[in-house]
């Protein structure tokens, strides 16, 4: 890769994003000397926990990120959504977004970027620069713009994303699956990194693909793919290196470099079905034992939850069946959250605090969103799934999101509450 020799004046920032990263992991492994070039980066700014969206999921998070706004106002609130006046769900995308992203704002400035494998921006639309969208991008044709530079990523063999169906089970697969795609990634970095930009971005997702299937190697020693995981990040260290080494070379030091993850991550004890729980409790039925979709839900349900932890007041006038009251809604969120908290497995409470919609959410959509947003205890993941009967479950995955221990990395300074939607506030600072 060439080199710029020239320290260039005009306003620049460089974002390296972590998927599904915990900060607690990020600085183990810093620590531990299998992230030296992230070690050495901390030690030059600031590094600080921050908070994810919620729930506290890619779709939304990213979008949070990517926007500088909460759901009420861009519009997203999940991986799936409901359908207007509908219990039937969609996959929102990228056109759903429904206000400018950081890169509109800077480009409204005169500023380009670059843009690789940032989550949630599929089907890619033009911006002023070059967008490469990452997960869930199903067509390369579609996850480029402009899309002249598909033939050169398509002979690069740029990878989106890893096989994750196959790789949940087959781990040689996987193993070979996540290296491939890091590759990928760092030869996009460093076909891209020529091209003329002010803002440059680039995501590893990799990062939470092996948190989800193998988590708990990260944390056992004698697990027998611990030496593997940790391999992995040494990849992960060595691309973050030569970015943050290429960004010093460029501008003259690390001011403008932003680490940061959308999410954290731990270990899985138990998955909680909340739909379980609600027909359990008395507030939702079917008209079939095991239904395959809300929309079969029966006369006089109250309430419903949609993955990962939203749950709906079935209202009159919002929903086809609807039974509640306007005046009934808030005492109903009222008991629903009081018997929530009071949830507990084996001995162990359950969730960690509800939120109301209005604590969390603002702006013209906020109407759309659920009315209760639940967290977790550590360990406990909150599910929405319609056709389990038993509250309390496992499958095959090891870890899952976590919400407030995200991080945040930058050399200049940051607020002491962050959370991932106040990111692009301290980008856009550096183009004031």
């Amino acid at each position: 890769m060439g080199t710029i020799a020239t320290v260039r004046k005009r306003p620049q920032a460089c974002v390296i994003g972590l998927d599904g990263v915990p900060l607690d992991l990020l600085t183990t492994l810093a620590h531990e000397g299998v992230m030296p070039a992230v070690a050495g980066i901390i030690a030059e700014g600031r590094l600080q926990k921050m908070a994810a969206s919620l729930p506290e999921i890619s779709a939304v998070s990213w979008t949070d990120f990517m926007t500088g706004t909460n759901p009420g106002e861009h519009g997203i609130f999940g991986f799936t959504d409901l359908e207007s006046r509908s219990y039937r769900t969609r996959f929102p995308n990228f056109g759903d977004v429904a206000v400018p992203t950081i890169w509109d704002h800077l480009g409204a400035g005169g500023y380009r970027s670059v843009v690789i494998n940032q989550p949630s921006t599929y089907p890619a639309h033009p911006i002023p620069g070059i967008l490469i969208s990452g997960f869930v991008a199903l067509d390369l044709a579609r996850a480029v713009q402009p899309l002249r530079h598909l033939a050169e990523l398509e002979r690069m063999n740029y990878r989106i994303d890893i096989d994750t169906l196959k790789a949940r089970t087959d781990r040689p697969f996987m193993w070979r699956e996540l290296a491939a795609t890091l590759e990928s990634g760092r030869r996009a970095f460093e076909r891209f990194w020529m091209e003329e930009w002010d803002f440059f971005e680039l995501v590893v997702t990799g990062t939470d693909r092996l948190h989800h299937f193998l988590w708990n190697a990260s944390e056992d020693a004698v697990h027998p793919e611990h030496g593997a995981f940790r391999d992995y990040y040494r990849r992960v260290d060595a691309l973050v290196g030569e970015i943050a080494d290429a960004f010093r070379k460029r501008s003259g030091g690390l001011d403008g470099l932003f680490l940061l993850s959308d999410h954290g991550f731990t270990g899985i004890l138990r998955e909680v079905c909340l739909n379980a729980w609600l027909r359990k409790a008395g507030y939702l039925d079917f008209d079939r034992e095991v239904p395959a979709a809300l929309h079969e839900m029966a006369p006089g349900s109250r309430a419903f939850a949609m993955d990962p932890s939203r749950i709906y007041v079935n209202l009159r006038g919002r929903f086809p069946r609807g039974t509640v009251s306007e005046a009934d809604r808030k005492p109903l969120k009222r008991e629903i959250a009081a018997r929530l908290l009071e949830l507990e497995h084996e001995g162990r409470r359950v969730i960690r605090r509800v939120f109301e919609a209005e604590e969390i959410y603002s702006g013209p959509h906020a109407q759309r969103g659920p009315d209760l947003v639940l967290l977790g205890e550590r360990g406990y993941d909150l599910k929405g799934a319609v056709d389990r009967t038993d509250v309390f479950g496992r499958s095959d995955l090891q870890g899952m999101h976590t919400w407030d221990d995200a991080f945040f990395w930058t050399a200049g300074g940051a607020s002491p509450t962050l959370k991932i939607g106040d990111a692009a506030g301290l980008i856009l600072e550096r183009f004031a």
